[in-house]
């Protein structure tokens, strides 16, 4: 019982915060922009069924990581590194594959900043961290 209060419980719910927060800036404040630059490259922009399972396995496998760093570091600490692991090291990533559309960051970067830092209070907070918030 206390595995599924300390681990589970705190990763499934940072993982759909985390999943929505995702859906919600990709599909409705940030689409055009990916759009645009993959029309641009003549390709379409991926927006399956399959595309969305593999974010969904990105938003668990986010979670695992702010729970992991969230054992060792402050909520402060803990969202400054998860948000680098989880998204700066992404968008340097697809920025170098030159599929990175620019103009969108003014909105991801603080809306993902947003989004660290409440799947971290999550973590922290269900978990039972309370030395670390």
């Amino acid at each position: 019982m206390k595995f599924l209060k300390s681990t589970i419980l705190p990763v499934l719910l940072a993982t759909i915060w985390i999943s929505i927060s995702e859906f919600v800036r990709n599909e409705y404040i940030v689409k055009s922009y990916w759009t645009s630059k993959y029309e641009g490259l003549g390709l379409v922009f991926p927006n399956g069924s399959l595309n969305g399972a593999i974010w969904g396995l990105w938003s668990l496998i986010f979670a695992v990581i702010i729970l992991i760093i969230s054992r060792k570091f402050t909520l402060i600490e803990t969202t400054i590194i998860s948000w680098f692991a989880g998204f700066v090291l992404m968008w340097v990533v697809i920025g170098n594959l030159g599929v990175l559309p620019a103009g969108l960051l003014w909105f991801a970067i603080p809306l993902s900043l947003l989004e660290a830092f409440v799947a971290s209070y999550l973590i922290i907070r269900i978990s039972g961290n309370k030395q670390r918030t």
